[in-house]
């Protein structure tokens, strides 16, 4: 039982019924200094099937580092506009663009980015798109702008993988969507548990845990070609699966041997390679960011807490201290950051540490599974609220925090995906 209990923290603890509806995004609170941006409309945007300028708009507001002013006109990229009266209504920057209707059907979504305090250009993009790319061209020129201001690279155009539950009707659904919540498509679904996604480094394939043949496989499911293939299925629980990162292999949690231990395994289901040898429990392996440490959850201290390793095998060394009860442990991209999940005061809460300091901070109550932006500002958790169980995001100050919602079931499981090339 106590190895169950930690197989299915996420499935069991977050229990409820489906969502039947793609996320909505509520902005919960937003940072300070933020950077007064001017959005205009774009020239002819309306022939788009989306408007362009009103989701560059909505991320900015989104990611809570911008004020973001309404130009209150239509501007196009070829225009001079008149940057010391933005700039005397306060924005530091101004966005304008255009759409432009192709002779093949597809759209040219072009923009430019403004200084007004240096009455100077910043950036310009542009491409010609599909009709249905129009948002994810959207996505991209907020990137733009994000990192054009801020000097880190942003994240509107990346997806999440999450998963909706309906028990009653035995339903289980993973799904992939945009970083807000538009565009949901069903990558895999049964009717038996699915917990821990996890994205491929290419951004192409998703690895779960799936309950189908009456105990955990980890399954692979290729989202370009629909193909799904077994990562492990060893005798007994195969669970947690998390991507090193270069591709090549997995690490997993398996009790082939009758305890659950650290596991690597090749990406294509061959080579199964112990890490861990304890009396333990050793689960929830994460690669760190240079693929050279795992970290993960063990009680070999007498409770779960955080330990980490060499890939290559060795002595654990315990991370976290604080707390009788630390599991979930997660790690940036940028390797500087390590977030987890703890148990203090009877709740279970949402923790960031500085690896480089030890310095730890408390983000949000009321949290489980949790899962990093590819570019290492936000983290996205699931928390349970009114009934239901959502997904929220908090930056990893603790300053801005957003909660996405539906208008009723269960979506829990986040898995954040990595920048697409």
């Amino acid at each position: 039982m106590k190895k169950i209990h930690y197989l299915l923290f996420s499935a069991t603890l977050l229990a409820g019924s489906a969502a039947q509806a793609q996320i909505k995004v509520e902005i919960a609170g937003v940072g300070s200094n933020q950077i007064p941006v001017a959005v205009a409309a774009f020239a002819d945007e309306s022939i788009a099937p989306d408007q362009v300028s009103a989701i560059i708009r909505a991320d900015l507001e989104r990611s809570g580092v911008f004020k973001v002013i309404d130009a209150g006109q239509v501007i196009s990229d070829s225009a001079s506009p008149d940057l010391a009266a933005f700039r005397a209504r306060g924005a530091d920057a101004l966005v304008v663009g255009s759409v432009t209707r192709q002779p093949d059907g597809r759209f040219a979504v072009r923009y430019k980015l403004h200084d007004t305090v240096k009455n100077a250009e910043i950036s310009q993009m542009g491409g010609e798109v599909q009709p249905k790319y129009t948002r994810l061209q959207a996505h991209r020129i907020a990137d733009d702008v994000y990192e054009k201001l801020t000097g880190t690279r942003g994240i509107f155009s990346t997806r999440i993988a999450y998963v909706k539950e309906d028990r009653a009707a035995r339903n289980y659904t993973l799904a992939v969507a945009d970083a807000d919540g538009e565009n949901e498509i069903i990558a895999a679904r049964g009717r038996e548990p699915i917990i821990s996604p996890a994205w491929s480094p290419d951004g192409t394939k998703v690895a779960y845990v799936s309950m189908e043949d009456r105990k955990p496989v980890v399954y692979l499911q290729d989202l370009m070609t629909g193909r799904r293939n077994v990562i492990s299925n060893v005798k007994g629980n195969n669970s947690a699966p998390s991507w090193s990162p270069d591709g090549r292999t997995l690490a997993v949690a398996l009790s082939k041997d009758g305890n659950t231990e650290v596991y690597t395994v090749n990406s294509d289901g061959t080579g199964h390679r112990r890490l861990t040898n304890s009396p333990s429990i050793d689960t929830e392996p994460q690669f760190s960011a240079d693929g050279q440490t795992i970290y993960f959850t063990s009680d070999r201290s007498g409770g779960p807490q955080v330990y980490k390793m060499s890939v290559s095998g060795g002595n654990p060394t315990r991370v976290t201290f604080n707390g009788n009860y630390n599991i979930s442990p997660r790690v940036s991209s940028d390797g500087k950051t390590l977030a987890w999940i703890s148990q203090r005061s009877g709740g279970y809460s949402l923790y960031a540490m500085d690896l480089a300091s030890g310095q730890e901070l408390r983000l949000a109550d009321g949290a489980t599974e949790p899962s990093f932006s590819p570019n290492g500002k936000y983290i996205m958790y699931a928390t349970k609220g009114g009934g239901r169980v959502s997904l929220a995001v908090v930056s990893v100050d603790g300053r801005v925090k957003q909660r996405l919602t539906t208008k009723a079931g269960n979506i829990r499981e986040p898995s954040w995906g990595p920048f697409m090339k």
